[in-house]
């Protein structure tokens, strides 16, 4: 009989254990230790108002299948929902204006899409960009801030990609590799695209092309993923167990003082880096050069009454951050969750007088969060009020969820930095989590399937 130690018990970690358990039967001995007392890591559900919400993690992306896969695997197909189609919109300019489309993460295919919201001189530099040289060595790699100022102007940059890339990756786009954050973009790139515009065009459908929705959700929550992981994975909990550093003993792996025949370390980082640094040492250093963003999210039930745009969230231009001055944390983004998901709508009964559900974000890459709750609960209550044109907005209930170094961020070379990591593993022991190949749920699910088969495939050869 085998067994197995998997350090967090987030969803990379449950990830790993569920396809461990698939692979190799139910004789298999998984232990999980997480240093925090419950499972999920940032998926992760609060009351408010009564009812549940996410505050980590809150969609997937539907064009990947790793998280469609195991949501089927795991018998919840019928529970996965899309948004409703209202569109969110960037603030700059001191209002609303609509989020550029066609764009490709933000990044603009035309002059027309940010017409008004970018500064003159960087529109004509669009329309221009076809005709410029385009300097692009294969298998190159350069800040994706750099690069699009460079062909479409910084205001593009500020008010277009930042505030996607914001909300993805809780950075800026000059603090953003290209290859391992748009890798489809350094694919065209790398094939001989002739400018960005070109690049961007072939990323998006064609015209006249059906969208097919682009994120989804489970109407549950979060917690109906996590708790169908737990039950498959059939594995031993050790909850508010923080775990040292990995040691080798003979042919077998100390964890926590127990001895076992394969490891996958899921954790973050800087916590990774810590947990390997006596087994992999190359691979340790690789993990501490990972920059991570701290984050916080607002997550508040509002007065049925409140004029919520028609829109399905408010992404805030850099510079231009909601509420600034009310605290030292600006508001980064505005999730109009009622508007967004229908079954949200539906269950806090917006057209019936119950109480509409909105998160307030926080934090990026050299941002930290410092205000107290009550400071971050009274500055996402006045960014609300800006984006709906009042002077304040009537709070049902209000709750604050913090994710301190929660998000790595992928700067240039990142992919070759996790190369280097994963090269650096000894037989047995496996790596999972955000920090690796992707920061969305169906990157991390498919990082700890390659990690579990891994450790699977190393105790098939004993």
């Amino acid at each position: 009989m085998s067994r197995v130690a998997i350090l967090g018990a987030g969803l990379s970690g449950l990830v790993a254990a569920h396809g461990l358990r698939r692979a190799l039967g139910p004789k298999m001995e998984i232990d999980i230790y997480e240093s925090a007392d419950r499972v999920g890591g940032q998926l992760h559900g609060v009351p408010v108002a009564g009812r549940p919400t996410d505050v980590g993690a809150e969609a997937f992306v539907l064009r990947r299948p790793e998280a469609r896969e195991l949501v089927a695997e795991l018998g919840l197909h019928d529970e996965v929902v899309v948004p409703t189609g209202a569109r969110p919109a960037v603030w700059a300019h001191a209002r609303l204006n609509p989020l550029p489309s066609p764009a490709w993460m933000g990044i603009p295919a035309t002059a027309d899409a940010v017409r008004g919201l970018v500064d003159d001189v960087d529109a004509a530099r669009m329309e221009r960009e076809p005709g410029r040289p385009l300097n692009w060595s294969p298998g190159s790699d350069c800040s994706l801030g750099e690069l699009v100022a460079d062909r479409f102007g910084p205001s593009v940059v500020a008010r277009s990609v930042d505030p996607m890339i914001g909300g993805v990756y809780a950075c800026l786009a000059v603090d953003t590799g290209v290859r391992a954050a748009l890798p489809a973009l350094a694919r065209l790139l790398d094939e001989g695209a002739p400018s960005l515009t070109a690049a961007v065009a072939a990323l998006l459908p064609a015209p006249g092309e059906a969208r097919a929705p682009v994120f989804g959700a489970l109407r549950g929550g979060y917690r109906r993923l996590v708790d169908a992981l737990v039950e498959s994975a059939a594995a031993h909990l050790y909850l508010t167990r923080p775990v040292g550093p990995v040691r080798r003993v003979g042919a077998a792996w100390e964890v926590d003082g127990h001895g076992y025949d394969g490891v996958v370390v899921a954790t973050p980082a800087p916590v990774a880096a810590r947990q390997l640094a006596a087994v992999a040492a190359v691979s340790a250093d690789g993990l501490r050069g990972i920059a991570t963003a701290s984050s916080a999210v607002v997550a508040m039930a509002v007065d049925p009454a409140t004029p919520l745009p028609e829109r399905s969230g408010v992404l805030a231009a850099t510079g231009e951050e909601l509420a600034r001055g009310v605290s030292a944390d600006p508001v980064k983004a505005i999730t109009l969750s009622s508007r967004k998901w229908a079954h949200y709508a539906a269950d806090s009964g917006v057209a019936g007088g119950g109480a509409p559900r909105v998160r307030a974000s926080f934090g990026r890459l050299g941002q930290p969060v410092t205000a107290t709750d009550g400071e971050l609960i009274a500055t996402a209550s006045a960014a609300l009020a800006q984006v709906c044109g009042t002077s304040a907005v009537a709070l049902v209930d209000a709750v604050v969820q913090r994710w301190p170094d929660g998000l790595p961020c992928y700067a240039p070379g990142h992919n070759g930095r996790i190369d280097g990591v994963i090269a650096g593993l000894p037989a047995g022991i496996a790596v999972a989590g955000s920090a690796y190949r992707g920061v969305g749920v169906p990157a991390c699910i498919g990082q700890a399937r390659a990690a579990a088969a891994a450790v699977g495939a190393h105790l098939a050869a004993r």
